[in-house]
């Protein structure tokens, strides 16, 4: 149990020391836009995708002006969910199994 402390207390330092919570952004906002990413936004609800995008261009303004927000509006690592991780999921499944069936 000792270690499995150990590596949460890790998880959450490197989460802080990223930044990207400093911005109000969540990890899924940071994910580099490929095509599995692209297919993925374009399944998400319209009031997330909105959420998303509010992040996004707050922390765009904010990094801008070079600040952060307040401490207290910072992303926690407790808090941050991985909201298009069952999009992305079901995409790249969908991918593997097209890409499996054309090669028959």
């Amino acid at each position: 149990a000792g270690g499995g402390r150990m590596i949460d207390r890790l998880r959450k330092w490197y989460y802080n020391a990223a930044g990207f919570n400093k911005l109000g952004l969540m990890r899924d906002d940071t994910l580099h836009e490929d095509d599995d990413v692209k297919e993925a936004l374009k399944r998400l609800p319209e009031h997330i995708y909105n959420e998303r995008v509010f992040r996004i261009k707050r922390a765009l303004d904010l990094s801008a002006k070079h600040q952060i927000l307040p401490k207290d509006q910072w992303v926690k690592y407790e808090e941050d969910h991985r909201y298009l991780e069952p999009y992305l999921k079901e995409v790249i499944r969908e991918r593997q199994e097209r890409e499996a069936w054309n090669k028959k």
